[in-house]
């Protein structure tokens, strides 16, 4: 950013979010640089959606939300490319910019339409600055913060720097290329993780199904999803490596962890984490009324046993109760080593999903369980696996840590280049 030049001479804005600005910009209130748009009654307009992280966006590309919106959308408000519209509820998060689409978005939305058409990609950009965020929010009201909303009449007093048109047009040029170049070194560096997790599937893999020893003479196991196993491995259903298979319940009484300080950690899919481990939960269980709950002891395998995430395996550092979603493996821990069967069950998890029988959502119940095959190396032999899995964990954390530090850096850049460029802290020439 050093690099670049700024302009010869600045004014006092006047505006307290802008602060200086060029000598030669002119500042207005938006009242005179928009026009609301109030058209409506055209139902059969695409739906447009208008999001924190993209902007407007059409409403099919959100594929995980369902569209509940209203069957009559008469009362919509059409949104023309080049205008500005903004969710009055969420403006003071972000959730605003131009439309490159025309389509019609919710009636609680406000649609503006630029004077100046040249200005929309201007506006884009400026609009969605921390710096524009922080006077949106100053200018929302409501009830608490979560409820703010920027209404029309309280935008429309608010000012806009605006530069001379052929400063618009490099502008604008310069930040479509230098997002675009920074977007594209996050994409590449998000990626690199994902290929990090990869890499990390496949060594887990491969230790817990072959060992550490890559010369190790192999016989089949007979599971298809592991394939060849070191000869003096044993294959075993699962129940002969645990001393108990149990299923959660509804307790009779469930808090916050504030509320129950003493009462059992009480575990649900939602506290599950890709770490493998459940630490302390955000509920207990009222150790007054255990009779109606089952408790597993420390060092459990917690697995979701009904729906998309079935099979998803975590170990319990604290002795706790689970909903009845979730299922429990108590480990033999005198012949075998918890971690290491946490690694294999997660490595199998597509066999765990298969074998599981499936009405309206796919089930595994306890019977189940504990006719799943794994494999079985001496005690000391998982013992060593696991720890050879835990320490390749870290290693690969530390590096994806490295990369997401970049990827924030960048964001970062992107951000401060945007708000630099728009309001003339740098001369783009």
């Amino acid at each position: 950013m050093t690099t670049l030049p700024k302009y010869e001479r600045y004014k006092d804005s006047g505006v307290e979010w802008l602060g200086e600005v060029p000598e030669h910009w002119n500042v207005r209130r938006n009242l005179g640089v928009f026009d609301e748009r109030k058209e409506c009654n055209q139902p059969e307009e695409e739906l447009l959606s208008v999001t924190v992280s993209r902007g407007i966006i059409r409403q099919s590309e959100i594929t995980a939300k369902k569209d509940s919106s209203n069957d009559d959308k008469s009362k919509y408000k059409v949104v023309r490319v080049g205008d500005l519209a903004y969710n009055k509820m969420r403006a003071w998060q972000g959730a605003l910019g131009i439309s490159a689409f025309n389509g019609i978005v919710s009636p609680a939305y406000v649609v503006l339409t630029p004077r100046n058409q040249k200005l929309s990609k201007y506006f884009h950009y400026l609009y969605r600055t921390p710096q524009f965020i922080t006077e949106a929010n100053r200018l929302s009201y409501g009830l608490c913060d979560d409820m703010n909303s920027l209404r029309y009449e309280h935008f429309k007093t608010s000012y806009t720097p605006l530069p001379p048109d052929d400063e618009i047009d490099r502008i604008v040029a310069f930040l479509d290329q230098k997002t675009a170049e920074i977007d594209a070194l996050i994409a590449k560096k998000q990626r690199q993780i994902e290929l990090l997790d990869e890499q990390k599937a496949i060594l887990i893999n491969r230790a817990v199904t072959r060992g550490l020893n890559p010369n190790a003479k192999l016989k089949p196991s007979g599971i298809e999803w592991i394939g060849e196993i070191p000869e003096h491995w044993e294959v075993k259903n699962l129940k002969y490596v645990s001393t108990k298979i149990g299923t959660g319940r509804t307790p009779g009484t469930v808090a916050q962890a504030e509320d129950l300080p003493d009462g059992v950690h009480w575990y649900t899919p939602g506290d599950y984490r890709d770490s493998g481990f459940l630490d302390a939960s955000e509920r207990r269980a009222k150790s007054t009324r255990l009779e109606t709950v089952e408790t597993f002891p420390a060092g459990s395998l917690f697995y979701i046993g009904i729906g998309a995430t079935l099979g998803r395996v975590n170990l319990s550092l604290h002795e706790a109760g689970c909903n009845q979603q979730i299922n429990v493996i108590v480990i033999n821990s005198s012949a075998h080593s918890a971690e290491y069967m946490l690694h294999l069950l997660n490595a199998g998890r597509e066999y765990i999903f298969s074998s599981s029988d499936f009405t309206t959502l796919p089930i595994l119940n306890r019977s189940k369980t504990a006719t799943l095959s794994v494999v079985a190396p001496s005690k000391a032999e998982q013992e060593a696996i696991a720890a050879y899995c835990a320490d390749l964990v870290l290693k690969i954390q530390a590096v994806q840590a490295k990369v997401a530090e970049n990827i924030q850096s960048l964001q970062s850049l992107r951000s401060t280049l945007i708000a630099h460029a728009v309001t003339g802290r740098i001369k783009i020439n």
